[in-house]
């Protein structure tokens, strides 16, 4: 398990990156979907489609941002135990 999040959170600034973008995407997304309420429903079609990519690519994204705090977390209470002093 550690490994996965290493190799998910190796990386915090990339992964805010890729959750901007995702969520960039996603507001391109939602505006496809208002002009198909307003014109043809193809927009909405597209704008669904790029709804789903945006949502996973931001999702990604999140997740990498996730893991690096929660490593980050695990490496502090580690390190606090380690530098105890039992009694």
């Amino acid at each position: 398990m550690y490994k996965l999040l290493e190799k998910l959170g190796q990386n915090p600034q990339a992964s805010l990156r890729l959750f901007l973008r995702g969520l960039g995407l996603f507001c391109v997304a939602l505006a496809f979907i208002a002009l198909g309420y307003f014109h043809h429903h193809l927009w909405q079609v597209a704008g669904i489609v790029t709804l789903v990519i945006a949502c996973l690519i931001a999702a990604w994204g999140y997740t990498g941002m996730f893991a690096n705090r929660w490593l980050n977390i695990i490496y502090r209470n580690q390190s606090k135990t380690k530098n105890s002093t039992k009694w």
